[in-house]
């Protein structure tokens, strides 16, 4: 079956009293779609999850916001740790008036659901969590490094250039930050906490993301299902996003709502 992709638009909301941006794709003339949201990872911004969100658009209301800091959203006097990016992102849903979305988040991303489905499992329907991290094993800044520097050789050339933009706009500071953050986050233990269905996504050649650490991932999780998807690295909505949208989207189908004030 051929997936049709559709554009995203920039719009932009205040939570806290800074502007928050989001690549949106809604449909208001198609008031029973679900929604899902996308979260990006370390570094990174929506930039890189808009291959994916196009290809989820003609299915659902996508949204992809820039969490706080990262990308075109106004930074924040301090860099917030996951679990206050996980409060966060609840404050940007009651701003735009999202109020129980499906999730797909990459990387660090997955922490941020993670944290927000523990400390709020009233908001949170279906997830998806593509290449979870941290591996307990791997809680070390240069092991990070040296098996992200790995994974490139799997992933689209072009994500170089996209991390580069991102990096400077986050700035060596916020790196660091974010980096300790993740760091410290012990998703190992909470993940037994999460009670709705969730879909663990590996790439075959993600070496930030072995196949034990998935495998721990899944089996932790109350309603885990792993898959692994061939030919894949560690960012397979960007590089591979087909394979991506094909392992998830009747799993985030399962969501259901219906709310679409931000357009």
């Amino acid at each position: 079956m051929t997936q049709r992709q559709e554009q995203l638009v920039s719009a932009w909301t205040d939570v806290h009293g800074r502007k928050v941006h989001t690549r949106v794709a809604t449909r208001i003339d198609l008031p029973g779609r679900p929604s899902v949201v996308l979260v990006h990872g370390l570094v990174v911004s929506s930039l890189y999850l808009v291959p994916t969100g196009e290809l989820l658009a003609p299915h659902f209301n996508v949204y992809i916001p820039d969490l706080p800091g990262f990308g075109k959203s106004e930074k924040p006097p301090n860099v917030y740790t996951v679990e206050q990016l996980a409060d966060w992102l609840i404050a940007w849903m009651d701003a735009i008036g999202l109020e129980r979305p499906a999730f797909l988040a990459n990387s660090m991303g997955c922490q941020v659901i993670v944290e927000a489905a523990v400390r709020h499992p009233e908001r949170v329907r279906n997830i998806v969590l593509s290449g979870p991290v941290v591996d307990p094993r791997a809680r070390k800044p240069l092991v990070q490094v040296m098996r992200a520097l790995r994974v490139y050789f799997y992933e689209k050339p072009s994500l170089i250039r996209i991390h580069a933009i991102d990096y400077a706009r986050l700035g060596l500071r916020g790196f660091v930050r974010c980096m300790q953050s993740m760091l410290e986050y012990r998703i190992e233990e909470k993940l037994p906490f999460l009670n709705d269905p969730v879909l663990v996504v590996r790439g075959e050649h993600d070496f930030i993301v072995p196949q034990r650490w998935a495998e721990e991932v899944a089996a932790l999780l109350p309603q885990g299902h792993l898959i692994v998807r061939k030919g894949a690295a560690h960012t397979t909505n960007y590089s591979t996003p087909r394979k991506l949208v094909r392992a998830c989207r009747a799993f985030l189908l399962y969501a259901d709502d219906h709310d679409t004030r931000l357009r």
